[in-house]
């Protein structure tokens, strides 16, 4: 019997937006790595924490593509972009990540509306969410670091910058506990 309950293009759809989380939390994980190479270990933590994030998205779409009978695919994903040139440039770059990835969510809610696939539809609503807090999150640290001098921040702010990430704990939730709270 089938159980399936996702039409070809929804299910190809999550599948493509399950890659991009993973993808996400390869460009983190990238960055992070970048950071620690700096001397940066706050903002390496607040990376790496993320990278952890974007992983459990990835698995929130496995889970509900699974939930719904239809087939997830994990697929193979680019390599993250170049390192950053900066501090400054590394939060431009997760800030734009974000907004695209935001684009990228919105088209799943419109596709969702236009098949009247209700589940998804509401699925996708934690995530419109999430993407909010996330671009707010990086607009705030964009601006931290624009306070702070932008491309020309002294040591001492960004010295104070990593200190303050430092802060933020490293541990995700876990796939499981990411649910709608």
């Amino acid at each position: 019997m089938n159980t399936n309950r996702l039409s070809k293009k929804i299910t190809k759809a999550l599948n493509e937006q399950m890659t991009k989380e993973a993808h996400a939390a390869q460009i983190y994980l990238s960055y992070g790595a970048w950071a620690v190479g700096q001397g940066y270990a706050g903002i390496a933590n607040f990376l790496f924490r993320h990278s952890h994030e974007e992983r459990n998205h990835m698995m929130k779409f496995m889970e509900y593509i699974q939930e719904r009978g239809a087939k997830a695919i994990v697929t193979a994903i680019p390599a993250p972009p170049a390192d950053p040139t900066s501090i400054n440039n590394c939060f431009e770059k997760v800030f734009q990540h974000e907004v695209d990835n935001t684009s990228a969510i919105y088209d799943l809610v419109n596709l969702s509306h236009e098949e009247r696939d209700w589940a998804t539809f509401s699925f996708m609503q934690w995530f419109v969410k999430e993407q909010l807090e996330e671009e707010t999150l990086a607009q705030s640290l964009m601006n931290k670091i624009k306070i702070a001098g932008g491309e020309g921040a002294k040591a001492e702010a960004l010295y104070n910058l990593d200190k303050d990430l430092e802060k933020t704990p490293d541990e995700g939730k876990k796939a499981e506990q990411a649910k709608e709270e």
